[in-house]
């Protein structure tokens, strides 16, 4: 499964100057975070990860990605939880970040998406200054939809300029090939598992 995400001009100008803007939905440990749609460039199924040693540990690792190495992260443990469950709804939001000038799309492990939904600034909370379990400046805000909130990330913040250095190392030099073969070689291993049990 691969979904190209399509994007169009993001805000629409609402009642008395606020603005709308849509968001992808998703949920992670039973939590509903948002991202802004046009961050988002595709969301792909949970497949196969190839470990990267010396990372650290909220990066599961990297996927090919059609001929490109892309990081992957595992938003979970990034946001001080523990580590996702794979599961049939398991998915990768392949997201574009930014820190200055630096550029690079990296992958993000949720549990499940939800919807895309149009979130208005005037419904939106600034982030909690204290008490919260999740970093404020992690936060755009705190948005409401239906009736619930939803904590809506502040994507570039998530991971900071040292944490996207250490993951251009990835894209920079990882060999692609290298991941194919690594795949190839841990579904042989594991069909080799199987037969002997």
């Amino acid at each position: 499964m691969v979904q190209v995400v399509q994007h169009t001009d993001n805000a629409v100008k609402g009642d008395v100057g606020h603005e709308t803007r849509k968001y992808l939905s998703f949920v992670m440990h039973g939590d509903h975070y948002a991202i802004e749609i046009l961050k988002i460039k595709e969301i792909i199924e949970f497949g196969e990860i190839t470990a990267v040693p010396m990372m650290p540990n909220f990066v599961c690792g990297a996927i090919n990605l059609r001929g490109q190495a892309i990081p992957v992260m595992d938003l979970g443990r990034r946001l001080g939880k523990p580590s996702f469950d794979a599961s049939r709804r398991t998915c990768v939001l392949v997201v574009e970040m930014m820190a200055g000038d630096l550029c690079m799309d990296v992958g993000v492990v949720v549990d499940s998406v939800s919807r895309v939904m149009d979130i208005s600034s005037a419904t939106m909370d600034p982030p909690p200054t204290f008490g919260g379990q999740l970093r404020a400046d992690f936060m755009l805000g705190m948005g409401k939809v239906e009736g619930q909130f939803v904590i809506v990330l502040n994507i570039d913040r998530v991971l900071s300029f040292d944490d996207l250095d250490t993951l251009a190392y990835i894209q920079g030099d990882v060999d692609v090939t290298t991941l194919v073969a690594d795949n190839e070689e841990e579904k042989d291993h594991d069909k080799r598992d199987d037969r002997t049990n």
